[in-house]
């Protein structure tokens, strides 16, 4: 893990160990400080250098789009907040720094039948060799309850032999991002798709003391790259790894492991609709199953539920682009 470098590094370790104390996970936070390090480094600064006028320049010269220009000089915000407690400052020389303006976040939502074509593509990628064929359907297995269960990509990884109950038909997910714990049902195809997994892994693996659900080698699970690379490979084979688009004030995410995610609530409040229920009874059931630590969490996907329409919206919008 790279250190920081600026004069601010002792401070900068001081409040991660600080952070991490209370609990909190702090990749991001590192990630955040890292850059704000490094521009103290390239700009030769000291504590006389910290004024808001120079953070005004550092947030000129961010390359990043808005809405991560915003988390990263809020990181460094709450960071000199820590500086006034341990009275390092007499005085916070972000506090009146105003936010940037956000473009508007469109995500990109699979809809049933691309998520169908996903699955079918990736299942047909496994290799069929002894050596590669039960990782290959172990990293299958983990994108079929990233579509099929709303996932986050790190519970499938996290999850144990024992927290599958395939009397009832249940997962017991803990550590999640907001250390929530749940026990969720899995529909049937997935049971299938679990239960085939096993016994292959059984017969394949008779000694097997891998305590992880989905395996990979040394007794370890897979790694959240490993399956990001499996689903990108995939995504291009039906021809859907397109980039991240600004179109106005819209951005437009490109598709992504944790759109399945998205994709798994919006799809289900659309089906809902269509069946004559009401999506915004369902919420509180939708937001307990995919263990959302707010309910307005949950809430923002009425707002994109008619994917139909969105997609429509982009589209005309790239239409517009192009005459232009």
């Amino acid at each position: 893990m790279k250190n920081f470098e600026s004069f601010l590094a002792p401070q900068l370790d001081e409040y991660l160990d600080y952070r991490q104390s209370l609990g909190y996970r702090i990749d991001i936070t590192r990630h955040h400080l890292r850059i704000f390090d490094q521009y103290l480094r390239r700009t030769n600064s000291e504590w006389n250098s910290l004024q808001p006028f120079f953070f005004l320049e550092m947030r000129a010269h961010l390359k990043n789009e808005s809405r991560s220009i915003n988390r990263i000089i809020s990181s460094v915000r709450v960071f000199f907040q820590f500086l006034l407690r341990r009275e390092y400052v007499t005085e916070n020389p972000l506090q009146d720094i105003p936010p940037v303006k956000e473009n508007n976040i469109v995500p990109f939502v699979f809809s049933p039948a691309q998520i169908d074509q996903l699955l079918a593509t990736a299942s047909e990628s496994i290799r069929k060799s002894k050596r590669y064929f039960l990782t290959g359907l172990g990293k299958y297995t983990a994108l079929v309850l990233l579509a099929r269960c709303g996932m986050r990509i790190s519970e499938p990884l996290n999850l144990m032999k024992q927290h599958y109950r395939s009397d009832d038909g249940t997962l017991y997910i803990e550590k999640t991002k907001f250390k929530k714990q749940r026990l969720i049902p899995v529909p049937k195809s997935v049971m299938t798709e679990i239960e085939n997994y096993l016994s292959v892994r059984r017969t394949l693996l008779p000694n097997d003391q891998n305590p992880y659900l989905l395996a990979a080698k040394d007794q370890k699970p897979f790694t959240d790259q490993q399956i990001r690379f499996f689903f990108q490979k995939a995504l291009k084979a039906i021809g859907l790894d397109q980039t991240r688009k600004v179109i106005g004030n819209l951005n437009v995410r490109q598709p992504t492991p944790h759109a399945l995610r998205h994709s798994f609530a919006v799809n289900t409040l659309i089906q809902i609709k269509q069946t004559g229920g009401s999506p915004q009874n369902a919420l509180p059931v939708l937001a307990a199953y995919m263990g959302h630590s707010e309910y307005k969490h949950t809430s923002v996907y009425l707002r994109v539920s008619d994917a139909i329409s969105r997609n429509r919206l982009v589209d005309f919008a790239l239409w517009q682009r192009r005459k232009e």
